[in-house]
């Protein structure tokens, strides 16, 4: 039997959750991101000038008459180029930025900002808490011991992933009465624990996807790999600290001015034809204050239920933007939903003949649609309706203003990445019944607005929901109930195939009632007609997928059956039942599943939250349910954010949130690269065959000096441009180089002095302590990790050997080059 060993006695690791922290930077370059076009003589053709003999002298810098020119151009170069490496490398990092897409923020910008996250991420962990315990203002995702089941998942805080085996009584040493202990399996043996510090250091182990067994227990005798998981954990949420801040910081930045609040609003807001619940009057608040009272864009998140009126908090801010003359795009996943969308538009704004109103999609001819992009183009349409069609790079927008985007989650990754692009220079408002887990983790951290209207409207009565295994005699029982009062019925499945299996079968059992067939793959006007004849009541059952899922508003369809439930997506079915209800007559929704036995553990969590969540107005409590199940997704794209599945999800969202309660002490502030003090004499004098063969070489030397001053793009632009002319420059002029490149990373990392004594290199940093600590760990090359100490504001190097200057020069730039890439807000998001 394996050994057990006890986890209440010292820590098996040293506590790693200390509120370490990843620096970045609000202010100064290179926040400045971008390449940046530097005036350089060296981009004019090659002129060849006489030999000079004469000394010339600039700062730091001796150009001495010398030999023969050579043609610099066609010199070949055999060893490693270390400035070519760390322009790649910080190009590699960096990823592929707009020139003008950063802009730096001053502390003050910066400190407002910051104070406004924590306060909107406390309101938002009070939404998420719900009933977890807090204490001390500080989050917790931690485990209730005793609802486990045996075979779970779970993480140690300082141990690892281990698998729950039961809750029993057990004799503590040098004691004879019992004591509870959490007994936890191992790779190499049992561990017991107390049950109340279980419940202080134990987390669920689960991960954003269908699986949820980790690669491998962790060992109790060897913590050191567990160690390294939880710091590459730590390190990647900072990360996504950083880069977030810096998405929203730049956000921040963007002006427009506010618009005009339109002297028309009354009146348009007359035409509503219902009460609106005090919910939706606090959604109207806010996006009116939005775009009327604040300089920036609006990214705001509006999470409401099917038929609980978002659509008219998208209308009034529709009205608010055109009415200022700027274009409004509406955007939905299916054309379904965009025909009801552009039909909801036109009606209301029919009263006003000046505006036009369009729809773009796959219903039209080629001719139409060239006619739409060109009155797009034009400004001949101010409110444009459609599918991701209105995303393409033909569409080109006169004066667009405001972005309305209808269940986000329906879109796939590099069509929310086009969304995501527009969100910096326009406002945005997105709709959802159900937002996706990293829409909701956004809204619930502060880093997006959120208004909830989880009010139902005064008439509306909750759907009731069955779920059930699959019978014949249940659907036609279902069926039946609702054709004898005279409604119609949507019946869904997860594929095209098996729709006309299901129409042979209903028609035989009920061969009077019209049915039909509607899915993504059948011509336009075919599927036009279908849609247009259920909506008029002539077809009383519906046999489709789930092109239906959103924008089908049909007052007489209430009941729905779902076949194949455990095939949708939480969001998904929660969307279906929405189909229904819509009237004040009771609606009722009819889940299918096959055999229990075979659904994944996944599935069975879905169908249960669906069950719990049945009440109306649920659907915000429901994503969250969703975010427990499948995690967040990736904050930045395509990629899941794989560092989750070392840690697991729960103990990765409260590192999260720790680092985001403590996001004023992240931060790493940049100094002018004027204050940065270099003490190293070296003085590279460039060979005269050199200086015959630049155009201009003072000028050229003045340049490099402004590109260094101004941020690491301009001098890798500056640095690149210059061998693009004349090639690869010779060593006193790649000294001169690296002397530039090391003022400017050390500007950027807030070291004002470097000097030497002895073999000791010394800098001057304004980092604290804990900053340096985590960029450390971050740093790749063990030779600079291992050599590097932080003692009283200063980073210190003891090298084995006292280098001449050259190479000294050559360390210092390696070094700081391995600090500086170790900034997580050079990071590709």
């Amino acid at each position: 039997m394996a050994a057990v060993k006890s986890c209440a006695l010292q820590p098996i690791v040293p506590d790693l959750d200390s509120p370490h922290s990843f620096p970045f930077k609000l202010s100064f370059s290179p926040r400045v991101w971008g390449l940046f076009s530097v005036p350089c003589p060296c981009q004019k053709p090659k002129k060849r000038v006489s030999a000079r003999t004469n000394a010339v002298y600039t700062e730091g810098l001796s150009i001495i008459g010398a030999a023969k020119p050579k043609l610099w151009g066609e010199k070949v170069e055999t060893e490693p180029d270390s400035i070519a490496m760390l322009n790649e490398r910080i190009r590699r990092d960096f990823g592929k930025r707009e020139a003008s897409s950063r802009t730096p923020m001053d502390s003050e910008e910066a400190e407002k900002y910051i104070r406004l996250v924590k306060e909107q991420q406390q309101r938002g962990l009070q939404k998420l808490k719900g009933d977890r315990e807090r204490k001390a203002d500080s989050f917790s995702y931690k485990v209730d011991p005793y609802s486990l089941s045996s075979g779970d998942y779970v993480v140690h805080k300082k141990v690892g992933i281990g698998r729950f085996v039961s809750i029993k009584f057990d004799l503590p040493n040098n004691s004879t009465k019992p004591t509870e202990y959490v007994f936890i399996e191992y790779a190499d043996g049992m561990a017991k624990l107390p049950v109340n510090q279980a419940s202080r250091m134990l987390y669920r182990y689960s991960l954003p996807n269908e699986t949820k067994k980790p690669r491998a227990l962790s060992k109790l005798n060897d913590t050191s790999a567990w160690e390294k998981r939880r710091i590459k954990g730590k390190i990647a949420i900072q990360k996504m600290v950083v880069d977030l801040m810096e998405l929203y910081l730049h956000r921040l930045k963007q002006k427009r001015p506010p618009y005009p609040k339109p002297s028309g609003m009354v009146e348009f807001a007359a035409q509503f034809p219902y009460e609106p619940t005090p919910d939706q009057k606090q959604a109207f608040i806010d996006v009116q204050k939005d775009l009327t009272e604040r300089g920036t864009p609006m990214d705001r998140l509006i999470c409401g239920d099917v038929g609980f009126g978002k659509t008219e908090v998208a209308l009034r801010a529709i009205f608010t933007a055109v009415s200022a003359g700027k274009q409004a795009m509406v955007l939905a996943p299916t054309i379904v939903l965009a025909k009801q969308h552009f039909e909801v538009i036109s009606e209301r704004f029919s009263r006003y003949p000046h505006l036009k109103v369009g729809l773009l999609s796959r219903f039209q001819t080629k001719a139409e649609k060239e006619e739409y992009i060109s009155m797009i183009k034009n400004g001949d349409l101010d409110i444009i309706v459609g599918t991701h069609a209105l995303l393409g790079s033909r569409v080109v927008y006169n004066n667009l203003g405001l972005l309305v985007v209808d269940e986000e989650q329906r879109f796939g990754v590099k069509q929310k990445e086009k969304i995501a692009s527009f969100k910096t220079s326009v406002d945005v408002l997105t709709l959802s019944a159900t937002p996706i887990p990293r829409t909701l983790y956004l809204a619930l951290t502060g880093f997006r607005d959120a208004s909830l209207i989880s009010t139902p409207p005064p008439e509306r009565v909750p759907i009731k929901t069955n779920l059930s295994a699959y019978s014949e005699g249940k659907v036609l029982s279902a069926l039946k109930f609702e054709l004898d009062r005279g409604g119609q019925v949507f019946y869904v499945l997860p594929r095209i195939k098996g729709l006309e299996e299901v129409k042979e079968f209903l028609e035989q059992s009920f061969p009077d009632v019209e049915i039909a067939i509607a899915h993504g793959k059948q011509y336009s006007k075919q599927l036009e007609g279908t849609m247009e004849k259920f909506a008029q009541g002539e077809i009383k059952i519906l046999i489709c997928t789930n092109i239906v899922e959103s924008g089908l508003d049909i007052q007489n369809a209430n009941t729905i059956i779902i076949h194949d439930v455990h095939l949708f997506g939480l969001a998904q079915l929660y969307q279906l039942r929405g189909r229904v209800g819509r009237a004040d007559k009771e609606a009722y929704a009819h889940l299918f599943y096959p055999d229990k036995s075979l659904l994944s553990d996944q599935a069975l969590e879905r169908l249960a939250a669906l069950e719990e969540c049945c009440n109306l107005g649920q659907g915000f409590k429901l994503a969250e349910r969703d975010m427990g199940i499948r995690g967040f997704g990736n904050i930045f794209g395509e990629q899941q954010t794989g560092d989750v599945g070392n840690v697991g999800i729960d103990l990765f969202f409260e590192m999260l949130f720790e680092s985001l309660s403590k996001v004023e002490d992240h931060r790493l502030i940049s100094v002018p690269y004027q204050n940065v003090q270099l003490d190293i004499n070296i003085t590279p004098r460039l060979p005269s065959d050199y200086i015959n063969y630049l155009e201009n070489p003072l000028e050229i030397i003045n340049n490099a000096e402004k590109a260094a001053e101004e941020d690491i793009w301009a001098l890798i632009q500056f640095t690149e441009s210059l061998r693009r002319q004349y090639g690869k420059e010779p060593r006193s002029m790649e000294v001169l180089l690296k002397k530039l490149y090391v003022r400017r990373m050390a500007a950027d990392l807030g070291i004002t002095r470097i000097y030497t004594s002895g073999k000791m290199v010394g800098m001057m940093a304004s980092m604290s302590k804990k900053v340096f600590k985590v960029m450390l760990e971050s740093m790749t090359s063990d030779v600079h990790r291992n050599s590097l100490v932080f003692e009283e504001n200063q980073i210190k190097a003891e090298l084995l050997l006292d280098l001449p200057k050259e190479q000294l020069l050559n360390w210092i730039f390696q070094c700081l080059a391995e600090l500086y890439s170790s900034l997580p807000a050079l990071v590709k998001y």
